[in-house]
């Protein structure tokens, strides 16, 4: 396996570091705090809920369109792998006052509008807001809250932090005393020079941390370590180590592979590559299929999202995955190679039994594809959960059905996660509506036949009892609300 370094290299605020002696555990919160004494970053659940880690991480993105262009993004430092920083510029709320003392406007504005009591969450909303504030000028407050997804405040209230969020984007001072916006262009051409384009292997004792160049070397090196660990996006993976102590050896960070990183559009659908977040697949996924948009906009918080990715969503074959059984009813298949070729199946073949995937020794998901929907299909997801934002799903499901001109149901698709031990179709129901008028009464038909189709558990997200009820449910709201029937709440901001 060729070898062209032994460390991994970033810039950190505005220094340039290079680490030859990392643990494939190692954190960038512990990095941060332990290591280099940045302890404004904090640690609160170490499970990327709370948001007081965050910090932005800027990388080089291209994505077919614009070009390569350098973006920052908020992440949380607690399940942020420091093997997964190569050539990336990390930001933590050290680097934002000037170097006399001055505030950034974020930070101004929280004081001026006592967004912080205790303290203690204050550096993860500042990082937060200084990401948004470093792309969009004039934020809605939905905006603003949909940024704040991943941040918890337990005495403040969020109210003030909203209200400083708004007054900070009204302040835009020179770009000289903005610590991102002055440097950007040279930050752009060190990243550049950062790039590994051979696979970089670091050792300490026992452990092993890979990071490949591109897809060639991923396939080359599970070829040699079938058993490894992929990391993308850690949003899972990450929780193995902070709260099971598991380790991960040897670890093959993937998430600096451009090939990965694509996504592409044709007449006939969606191609995503394996590594692209669902931050970076929304805009594509909300102008194919709407209602996949406002599904994305439910997983995690921002951090979250900026991480994970759909490629690892299904990867790790979770029953609770939130983007297979969408993906299964739009008839999505997944690629996968090795050292050996390349193959590809129907997404829902791919989940074979509880923690067992259609994924042989030395392979890895390359991409998926999402054909296009047919003009005049019905599709939406539904997401059921304890909490509304930033939460696991107690189940989930999505709906596809066509009309013929006699308002029958031409063609059916359903599917659910959290009803079974892998994401599943509905086949007693498809097979129920299949045929039938598209009315209520087939609706209550096809209910009934839901219970044929699964035997939910009971756990501590939903009793059996209750996932099966809320399928039952959305089932009928999916057929209330492709009937014209507004059956969801509507947001209505305050006008000023």
């Amino acid at each position: 396996m060729a070898q062209a370094s032994d460390s991994i290299r970033f810039i950190l605020n505005d220094t340039e570091v290079a680490l030859s002696d990392v643990s494939p555990t190692a954190t960038l919160l512990d990095y941060l705090r332990l290591e280099r004494r940045l302890t404004g970053t904090k640690e609160g659940c170490a499970e990327g809920d709370c948001g007081a880690c965050t910090v932005l991480v800027g990388r080089l993105s291209n994505d077919g369109e614009n070009g390569e262009r350098l973006v920052y993004e908020s992440v949380n430092a607690c399940i942020r792998f420091v093997g997964s920083l190569n050539a990336t510029h990390i930001v933590s709320v050290e680097h934002l006052a000037a170097q006399d003392g001055t505030l950034h406007p974020v930070q101004q504005a929280m004081v001026d509008f006592h967004g912080s009591q205790c303290g203690f969450c204050t550096p993860g909303f500042v990082m937060s807001l200084y990401g948004l504030w470093l792309t969009n000028e004039n934020p809605s407050r939905a905006a603003i809250e949909k940024a704040l997804q991943g941040n918890l405040c337990r005495c403040t209230g969020y109210e003030p932090i909203v209200r400083a969020a708004e007054a900070a984007a009204r302040e835009r001072p020179s770009a000289i005393f903005d610590p991102i916006t002055r440097t950007r262009e040279a930050v752009t051409a060190r990243l550049k020079a950062l790039r590994s384009t051979e696979t970089i292997v670091i050792r300490k004792g026992e452990d092993c941390l890979i990071v490949p160049a591109d897809a060639t070397g991923l396939a080359t090196v599970l070829d040699e370590h079938p058993t490894a660990t992929i990391v993308a996006g850690a949003t899972d993976v990450g929780l193995w180590v902070t709260k099971q102590m598991r380790p991960l050896n040897p670890a093959v960070f993937i998430n600096g592979i451009a090939e990965l990183q694509r996504i592409e559009r044709t007449e006939v659908g969606l191609t995503i590559g394996a590594g692209v977040s669902y931050t970076a697949a929304f805009d594509a996924l909300s102008k194919a299929y709407p209602a996949f948009g406002q599904l994305i906009d439910r997983i995690g918080g921002e951090q979250v999202r900026n991480m994970g990715t759909i490629g690892g969503n299904i990867a790790n074959g979770s029953p609770i995955g939130d983007s297979p059984p969408p993906l299964i009813v739009l008839g999505a298949s997944v690629s996968l190679r090795s050292k050996n070729g390349a193959r590809t199946m129907p997404l829902e073949d791919f989940f074979i039994a509880y923690g067992k995937q259609d994924r042989k020794p030395g392979e890895f998901v390359e991409s998926i594809f999402v054909p296009t929907l047919p003009e005049g299909d019905h599709f939406a997801a539904y997401k059921v959960s304890k909490r509304r934002d930033e939460d696991i799903s107690a189940l989930l499901g999505a709906f596809r059905v066509s009309l013929d001109e006699d308002n029958r149901v031409r063609t059916a698709l359903v599917a659910f996660g959290g009803m079974a031990a892998t994401p599943k179709r509905a086949k007693a129901v498809e097979a129920a509506l299949i045929g039938q008028p598209w009315s209520e009464e087939t609706i209550h038909a096809a209910q009934a036949a839901l219970e044929s189709d699964y035997q939910p558990i009971t756990d501590w997200r939903a009793t059996s009892a209750y996932r099966m009820l809320a399928a039952k449910n959305l089932l009928m709201r999916f057929f209330l609300e492709s009937t014209g029937e507004t059956v969801q709440l509507q947001r209505f901001e305050d006008v000023a």
